[in-house]
């Protein structure tokens, strides 16, 4: 199969799709890989590095697009990119479609095949390509929020962890899953106060068996919510839901309870968000203020730490790109369901679930179009 990875272009998005070591695999298996020029440099890889290892360098990426039979990205296609999808074509990435009507209806008129790395999905629940880049978000949620909680950023001049004879500062994360768990534990370690709000009782007796003394699992409800907001110097928005809109737990009136200078990153905004006041924002401009409540809403998060995670985004994309190589993504999802479920549109018919409830668009099962 001829593979195509192409250079991101939202904004400051420094990550790549393919590590080059990565890129050697499928070449080793039979695979040709056409790059376009510069897509690895943001992450310190270099054409030549690619090269070395039998990588073709394209020009443009409407080369990419036009040759291969399946395109690898890291974040979702801008609009300058849909008129370069094509029929037929596989188009692997982090799509996020719940948040986006206009994506989701583009994809639709391509008549491709999407494949969401965030809703490949595996038979115990977790979400294996999701899951490299939720620990990278949750640990720079904590970094981006003690940043800006410096009085020089507007924030109300806290330090997380504290001094000896000053109390230390309150962060509470709503949701226990893989950013929030791992949001925690960098507060933890910093040596803040920390509340871990979650649903699921299971989870939170496993939370509180395993994190520090310093972090105490609560169950979240309004109520409890409420309550910790006006505490709350860090708040870190770590709710997923796969596949669908993420639910608005912070109304806007809750903004009213919080700390003037307190600060909000929601890393739930690639699927809407889980604070009604967020929109996305890019790392050239990455805050804004609401009722004194300094919001961070970058939706590409990681991109900074770009060499960090375009090798953590490898290691886990790589053996289902092989799968998708090799057989093609009809046998691909026939051998294995957790390709299946990442696929989310194909040949214009919505296969998701959650995306089809999003919009209220039909739902076609995957099964009744591949068998």
């Amino acid at each position: 199969m001829l593979i195509g990875v192409l250079k991101e272009i939202k904004t400051k998005e420094n990550r790549v799709a393919m590590t080059p070591a990565g890129a050697e695999q499928l070449v080793d298996k039979g695979h040709e890989i056409l790059l376009e020029t510069g897509a690895g440099e943001g992450s310190v890889f270099p054409n030549e590095v690619y090269e070395k290892v039998g990588v073709k360098i394209a020009g443009s990426a409407a080369e990419v697009y036009e040759k291969a039979e399946m395109v690898m990205k890291v974040k979702e296609p801008l609009p300058v990119e849909y008129p370069l999808i094509r029929k037929g074509q596989v188009v692997f990435t982090y799509f996020h479609f719940a948040a986006s009507l206009e994506l989701t209806q583009a994809m639709i008129d391509s008549g491709s095949i999407s494949v969401a790395y965030e809703t490949v999905e595996c038979q115990n629940r977790s979400l294996p390509l999701l899951t490299p880049m939720s620990e990278v978000a949750g640990r720079m949620a904590i970094q981006e929020g003690a940043k800006y909680l410096e009085k020089t950023f507007g924030g109300n001049g806290i330090l997380l962890s504290g001094v000896p004879g000053v109390d230390p500062g309150t962060v509470v994360v709503i949701g226990g899953g893989v950013v929030g768990t791992n949001a925690a534990k960098v507060a933890c370690g910093l040596g803040a106060k920390v509340y871990l709000l979650d649903t699921n009782l299971e989870r939170l007796r496993y939370l509180n068996d395993v994190m520090p003394a310093n972090c105490f699992p609560l169950m979240s409800n309004p109520a409890t919510l409420r309550r910790l907001l006006k505490e709350a110097d860090l708040v870190v928005g770590a709710v997923l839901i796969p596949g669908a809109v993420a639910p608005n737990l912070v109304t806007r009136d809750m903004l009213g309870i919080m700390k003037k200078g307190s600060v909000i990153v929601d890393v739930a905004i690639d699927q809407g968000g889980c604070v009604e006041t967020a929109k996305p924002t890019t790392h050239d401009d990455p805050i804004y203020e609401v009722d004194g409540v300094i919001h961070y809403c970058v939706a590409n998060m990681p991109g900074a730490v770009s060499f960090t995670s375009t090798n953590a985004l490898t290691n886990a994309t790589l053996p289902y790109a092989i799968q998708l190589a090799d057989k093609g993504y009809k046998q691909a999802a026939l051998d294995n369901p957790e390709i299946a479920r990442g696929i989310n549109i194909l040949n214009g018919k919505v296969t998701y679930k959650g995306v089809a409830d999003a919009f209220g668009m039909p739902y076609e099962p995957l099964e009744s179009i591949i068998g």
